[in-house]
C-alpha cells in the first residue's frame, strides 16, 4: 500500500496520462494539475518521468520542430500499462476502504449532531465510571491526562 500513498500518487497519474496519449513533460505537468494535489513542480514531474523510464515503464524520444527547440515525448510501454493496471486495482481497494471509513464517520457525526454532541469527544464511555469502552473492550484508566497510579 505504501506505493499508493499520496506522496507516491504522481507516478500512477503520469502513467494514466500517458496511457491516454503520449505527451511532452511540460504538457503532462499541465494535464496533471486537476488529478494531483502537487505544488505544480515541473521539476518533480520530470524527475518522476526519468524514474519511470529507468524502470522501463515509460520510454521517450526527441522530436524536432521547425519553430522551436527539440522536445522529449514520453510514451507508455507495455510494462507501464501492466504496472498502471496493478496500481489502479490497488487504488480501487483503497477507495473501498476509504468509502467504508467515510460512511462510518458520517454516521457517527450525524448521530452526535442528532443528540447535541457536535464537536465533543466520546463522553458516552467516560460517564459510566468503569474501564469499559462502548464496544466492551478495556481502555486504560486516565485521570487528568495522566495514568492512574502515577
Amino acid at each position: 500500500m505504501a506505493e499508493l500513498e499520496p506522496r507516491n500518487f504522481l507516478q500512477p497519474c503520469l502513467l494514466l496520462l500517458l496511457r491516454e496519449r503520449p505527451d511532452h513533460g511540460y504538457e503532462l505537468a499541465a494535464r496533471l494539475r486537476p488529478m494531483h494535489d502537487g505544488d505544480g513542480d515541473a521539476g518533480g514531474v520530470y524527475r518522476a518521468l526519468r524514474g519511470l523510464e529507468r524502470q522501463g515503464l515509460v520510454r521517450s524520444e526527441w522530436q524536432t520542430s521547425d519553430v522551436g527547440p527539440a522536445r522529449r515525448t514520453y510514451h507508455l510501454t507495455a510494462d507501464g500499462v501492466a504496472h498502471l493496471d496493478a496500481q489502479a486495482q490497488g487504488l480501487e481497494r483503497i477507495h473501498q476502504v476509504l468509502h467504508v471509513f467515510l460512511d462510518r464517520y458520517a454516521r457517527v457525526v450525524a448521530a452526535d449532531r442528532r443528540f447535541g454532541r457536535e464537536g465533543v469527544g466520546d463522553e458516552r464511555c467516560h460517564d459510566r465510571g468503569d474501564s469499559r469502552d462502548r464496544e466492551g473492550g478495556v481502555r486504560p484508566a486516565y485521570r487528568a491526562g495522566r495514568r492512574a497510579g502515577y
